[in-house]
C-alpha cells in the first residue's frame, strides 16, 4: 500500500497515484502524471459524469490547455486499459465530459500482498531467531514516543550483536507499530521463533518497563519482566532486557556470549536523546528533514564529541545533501570527515560503522575502506540488515554486479520490510541492467518505486529499465516523475558523485538519454 496514498482497485487493475504505477494483476504499467491525475479523478467519481474542466482541473491544475489535450490523455488511458478489453470503462459525454462506468471502485483495496506475503513466509532459520516490536507508550505524552523507540533500538542492537542469533531488524519491526498484532502472525512473516514485545511508562524520574518474550509458533510465554528504575538508569534497564531475553531463548548460553550484547553507552544522556530525536528525519533521506536533523545531531556532537552513531547519522544526512541538494562540495567534505570521526570512535557500533562505510564509499570513492567498515560492523552484528543494504548500493554503483545482488537480497532476508528495501531493489535493478537482464531489472525497479515514491532515484532507474526494454512513453513518464521530484538532476553530474562504473555509466547513460532526462 502506498505510504501516504490510497490504492483503487477495478476490476483487474490497481492504480497506485502516488508512485504512478497501475497494475493488471501483478504486471505493472508506468503512466504520466496527468494520466494518473484524471483516472484518478475519473474512479473517484466512479458512475457520475465529471466535466471537461473538472478533469483539465486535476490534470493541469487550472492550466488553459486546448481541448485536445484532454482528448489525447484519455485516448491513452483507453489505449493501456484495452490491453484487458476495458477501453469502454470510460465512456465520453458528447459536450460535457467522461464517465468512469466499469467495475465497482474499491479504495485501499488489499492488494493481496497479504496473501502473497503468507504465502512466501520466509523459513526459520537454522539458528535461534527473534523479532523485538515496538514497546507501547504508555506515559500519554507523544513527547515520550522517541524514548519507547529508543529503548527498542538498543535492545535489537544488542540482540543483533550475538553471532548465533538471528535478530530481525528494527525498520521491519516498526511496520507493526501502533497496530493490534497475532504473534504467530508476525511470526510467519517475519520467518522467527520469538517475539519479543513491551511496554515503557516515564514519568518524572522513574521508569517502569514490562517485556515478554513469546514463542510466535505456539504462542506460549517464554520469559516476562517488569523493571522499576530511576530514569537515569535507563542503560541498565535495556542491558538487563536484552540479557533476559538471550537468557530465554537459550538459558545454556555461555557468559562470553551475553556479555556480547552489551555496548559503549554515551557518557550524556543529552547527546543520547538528541541522536534519538534526530533518527526518523536522518532514516528519511531527504534535503529537508536531513537538515532538520543535523541541528539536533550538532548539538549531540558538541557535547559529546567522541560519540561515534552521532557522527555516523551526520556523515549520512551530509551525503544525502550532497546528492540531492545540489552536489555542493561542502556537503561531500563534511560527510567523509564525520565518516571518519565515526570509524576512529565507534569500533564497537555497527550502525555508526555502518554509515560511516556508506559515505566513504560514496563520497570519499575509497570502496576498500569502506567494505573495511562494513565487515568490521558484520563482525559486531551479523544481523545487520542496513549493512547489506547500503553495502549493495556501493557495489551497484562499483559494477560489482552479482555481489552487489547477493548483498541486497541479504538485506532483505534480514529485514523484510525494511524503510530501506528500496535502496537494495535499486541496487539489484542497476545490477540486472548492467548484466543485460532488463525485465529483472524492471522488476526491481518497480519494487524501488512503490516502495518508496518520495525518492528521485528510483524513477531513475526505472527509466532505464523501460528504455532498454523499448517501453519508451513509459520511461519517459519515469523519467519526468524523477524531475519533478529533484528538478537538477543531471545524471552525468550524479554518476561522476557516486563514481559510477565506466561500464554501468555507459549502460544507464544511453538508456537515460532516449528516456528523456538531461545529460
Amino acid at each position: 500500500m502506498t505510504a501516504g496514498g490510497d490504492l483503487y482497485q477495478f476490476g483487474p487493475f490497481r492504480l497506485d497515484p502516488e508512485a504512478g504505477i497501475l497494475y493488471r494483476g501483478a504486471e505493472p504499467t508506468m503512466l504520466g502524471q496527468r494520466a494518473v491525475a484524471l483516472l484518478r479523478r475519473l474512479l473517484e467519481n466512479a458512475g457520475v459524469p465529471v466535466s471537461k474542466d473538472a478533469l483539465v482541473e486535476a490534470a493541469w491544475g487550472g492550466l488553459a490547455v486546448a481541448d485536445n489535450n484532454l482528448t489525447v490523455q484519455i485516448a491513452a488511458l483507453r489505449r493501456v486499459l484495452a490491453e484487458a478489453d476495458a477501453e469502454s470503462w470510460i465512456e465520453t459525454l458528447p459536450r460535457r465530459g467522461y464517465r468512469y462506468v466499469g467495475p465497482a471502485v474499491v479504495t485501499n483495496a488489499p492488494d493481496a500482498s497479504a496473501a502473497a506475503r503468507a504465502a512466501s513466509a520466509p523459513a526459520l532459520p537454522d539458528k535461534p531467531s527473534v523479532a523485538v516490536l515496538p514497546f507501547s507508550n504508555l506515559s500519554g505524552d507523544p513527547e515520550q514516543e522517541y524514548f519507547a523507540d529508543g529503548m527498542v533500538d538498543d535492545i535489537i542492537t544488542g540482540l543483533a550483536r550475538i553471532n548465533w542469533l538471528f535478530v530481525i531488524a528494527r525498520n521491519s519491526t516498526f511496520t507493526y507499530k501502533g497496530r493490534a498484532v497475532d504473534v504467530k502472525q508476525v511470526g510467519r512473516e517475519l520467518g522467527v521463533r520469538y517475539v519479543l514485545e513491551g511496554s515503557v511508562r516515564k514519568a518524572g524520574g522513574s521508569v517502569r518497563v514490562t517485556g515478554q518474550m513469546i514463542d510466535a509458533s505456539t504462542g506460549a510465554h517464554v520469559w516476562a519482566e517488569r523493571y522499576d528504575r530511576s530514569s537515569d538508569n535507563i542503560f541498565a534497564i535495556q542491558d538487563e532486557i536484552a540479557l533476559s531475553a538471550v537468557g530465554a531463548i537459550a538459558p545454556s548460553v555461555r557468559k562470553a556470549e551475553i556479555e556480547r550484547v552489551r555496548r559503549k553507552r554515551p557518557d550524556s544522556l543529552d547527546a543520547y536523546d538528541l541522536v534519538l530525536r534526530a533518527q526518523p528525519d536522518v532514516d528519511s533521506g531527504m534535503p529537508e528533514q536531513v537538515t532538520r536533523a543535523l541541528a539536533f545531531l550538532e548539538r549531540a556532537i558538541a557535547l559529546e564529541p567522541a560519540y561515534a552513531l552521532a557522527h555516523g547519522n551526520a556523515a549520512m544526512c551530509h551525503h544525502c545533501l550532497f546528492l540531492r541538494a545540489g552536489l555542493q562540495e561542502v556537503n561531500r567534505a563534511a560527510s567523509i570527515r564525520h565518516a571518519r570521526s565515526a570509524i576512529v570512535h565507534g569500533q564497537d557500533d555497527a550502525l555508526a560503522l555502518t554509515w560511516a562505510g556508506f559515505s566513504i564509499g560514496m563520497d570519499a570513492h575509497d570502496r576498500a575502506a569502506a567494505f573495511a567498515a562494513l565487515e568490521a560492523a558484520l563482525a559486531i552484528s551479523p544481523s545487520s540488515a542496513l549493512t547489506y543494504i547500503l553495502g549493495s548500493v556501493i557495489l551497484g554503483w562499483g559494477g560489482e554486479a552479482e555481489r552487489a545482488i547477493e548483498w541486497s537480497e541479504q538485506g532483505i532476508r534480514l529485514s523484510p520490510f525494511d524503510s530501506w528495501a528500496w535502496a537494495a531493489f535499486d541496487a539489484q535493478a542497476m545490477s540486472h541492467l548492467l548484466r543485460g537482464r532488463y525485465d529483472e531489472a524492471c522488476r526491481a525497479a518497480y519494487k524501488s518505486v512503490q516502495a518508496n515514491p518520495a525518492h528521485s532515484i528510483t524513477y531513475v532507474q526505472l527509466a532505464a529499465a523501460l528504455a532498454k526494454l523499448g517501453r519508451l512513453d513509459e520511461a519517459r513518464a519515469a523519467a519526468a516523475r524523477g524531475l519533478e521530484l529533484q528538478p537538477a538532476f543531471r545524471y552525468s553530474r550524479q554518476f561522476a558523485g557516486v563514481n559510477c562504473a565506466p561500464a554501468l555509466a555507459e549502460a544507464l547513460g544511453g538508456a537515460l538519454r532516449d528516456a528523456g532526462l538531461p545529460e
